[in-house]
């Protein structure tokens, strides 16, 4: 955010948009598809892990997982010392509440029928109490949540995936606290890659993020923020807006899933090999150097990658172990010494001291020098704007995006590009060829512009695809009750962009796209008039 398979049958396009009038676009959240994915060309494996996630496919539902009382702020509220842990590993939880007792559930999101997730498991009752209030580092503005550790969780049984871990207070107060049980190997399977760092990075916890303090200024945001806190609004307010929509749709075509963070991709790259496709989802901004030196690694050894957002990859970061003077012997609360803060000076890059010994590692925008480097290398897109409210039109009707769509050439969904955007640039650093396959006017701050759907391919095989919109996972819920209103999209756009993404994800989980997808036609300069 700006500061200051094989091919489906094509359907007919009378009938694609009737059946959205009566309720077939329920986005990610219908059972139109069988909810094991068994149609033809839909990738198989039979690894120890992708059969405990095929038999917890199979399972039954919790249909009471949503949060059905926020209540006060201080009502309830937790944080994890970890983003994310392997089956089987401990972790703690920190939680304070206003109430005399609370329980935990954890949920493991997923299809389950339409249930959208499962309860693996619940503790006891535990005593409450109200813990400190927020703890501010001068230095760097960071806000931190010293807290004593309330209980330790050890995920026995759960299967690797995206998890809800639901506070339930006494008085009826509830709040989330997300956490990823991560795959250790992503072999033959597509890698859901959540984004933990850009969660924190809007984080207003305690009064500050990186984009503001408490004062509601640019000027006294935090320069650093730490994952000792709990996140604001409901726990998880990120996840479910921009990624729990996608983990139902990937779970509910049954394709062969592991589950990692970004943070994770950071300090354990190896988590992508011979994975078969790597998503990013809706919202995912900030990135280390190393996260996507490594990503690029994954595509030019065969691995497709799908951009279901925009802004991605836009704010350089620094992961560090330590935000603060306290240190791992100094440590009496149990919290985590992993990597636990994320630096993003900005426009003061140059007053980050640990630039002093790393000239080359300013953590602004990636565009920005020192050592530029524009995200669309490796997206194919360059994020341009903030903010926009404009319909999506596609362009390249007959590419394999949209079968079955019945989309032709202009047709438009109205309130789909949002709120930020991207386009291909054609003199910013891009890939080629490369295919603009939907080309959006819109206008933003009073300039007119485009948003672009793009797909090129490298010679590795692998075939990428970015959506040009931060509304497309939100568009996977149009028309539904999930989500408020989604911007006023439809269902018409629910359907057109469930299947869009079906078809990516379906492509993708085959290997590399460019052995069994027609090539990207480069028409950049042909859109553009350049």
């Amino acid at each position: 955010m700006s500061d200051g398979a094989q091919h489906p049958g094509r359907l007919d396009r009378r009938h694609f948009l009737a059946g959205t009038a009566v309720g077939i676009a329920t986005a990610a959240l219908s059972a139109r598809d069988s909810p094991r994915g068994d149609e033809p060309g839909t990738a198989t494996t039979h690894t120890p892990a992708a059969e405990s996630i095929e038999r917890e496919r199979q399972r039954p539902g919790s249909p009471g997982w949503r949060i059905r009382s926020q209540g006060p702020p201080d009502a309830v509220q937790g944080f994890a010392d970890k983003v994310s842990v392997l089956p089987g590993e401990e972790f703690g939880l920190y939680v304070s509440t206003t109430a005399p007792g609370f329980r935990v559930s954890a949920y493991r999101v997923g299809w389950y029928g339409g249930a959208q997730a499962r309860r693996v498991w619940r503790s006891g009752r535990v005593a409450g109490r109200v813990q400190r209030g927020p703890r501010l580092i001068a230095a760097t503005r960071t806000v931190r949540a010293d807290w004593e550790r309330t209980l330790r969780v050890r995920a026995d049984g759960w299967p690797e995936g995206a998890y809800l871990l639901r506070l339930d207070a006494e008085h009826g107060h509830q709040r989330y606290v997300p956490l990823i049980v991560r795959s250790a190997s992503a072999r033959d399977r597509t890698v859901l890659m959540h984004a933990p760092a850009t969660w924190q990075a809007y984080n207003l916890w305690g009064g500050y993020s990186l984009y503001q303090g408490e004062d509601g200024a640019y000027r006294t945001r935090s320069l650093a923020v730490s994952f000792d806190r709990p996140y604001d609004k409901n726990g998880a307010e990120k996840f479910m807006v921009y990624e729990r929509a996608v983990v139902v749709l990937a779970e509910r075509l049954g394709l062969p899933l592991a589950y990692t963070t970004g943070v994770d991709v950071h300090a354990a790259p190896s988590v992508l090999d011979g994975a078969t496709a790597v998503v990013t989802l809706g919202h995912d901004e900030y990135w280390t150097p190393e996260q996507r030196r490594y990503l690029t690694r994954a595509r030019d050894a065969g691995t497709n990658l799908a951009f279901l957002g925009a802004n991605t990859c836009f704010r350089r970061i620094r992961l560090e172990r330590e935000g603060t003077a306290r240190t791992a012997a100094a440590d009496t609360t149990g919290t985590s010494t992993a990597l636990r803060t994320v630096v993003c000076y900005k426009t003061d890059y140059q007053d980050d001291p640990y630039l002093a010994d790393h000239p080359s590692m300013a953590t602004t925008d990636f565009r920005q020098p020192p050592a530029a480097d524009p995200e669309s290398s490796l997206t194919g897109v360059l994020y341009e704007g903030f903010p926009t409210d404009a319909p999506y039109v596609v362009h390249g009707a007959d590419h394999w995006v949209f079968e079955g769509t019945g989309v032709k050439r202009g047709d438009a969904f109205a309130h789909l590009v949002g709120v930020e955007y991207d386009r291909v640039t054609p003199d910013a650093p891009t890939p080629a060829p490369i295919e603009i396959i939907a080309h959006s006017p819109l206008v933003c701050n009073g300039r007119k512009s485009h948003s672009d759907s793009a797909y090129y391919t490298v010679p590795s095989g692998a075939g990428v695809y970015a959506s040009g919109t931060m509304r497309w996972v939100e568009g996977l819920m149009a028309g539904t009750r999930e989500n408020g209103r989604n911007h006023g999209m439809d269902a018409r756009t629910g359907a057109f962009v469930t299947r869009t993404t079906e078809n990516v994800l379906r492509a993708f989980a085959e290997g590399p796209a460019a052995k069994t997808r027609p090539a990207p036609r480069d028409n950049v300069r042909d859109v553009y008039k350049t």
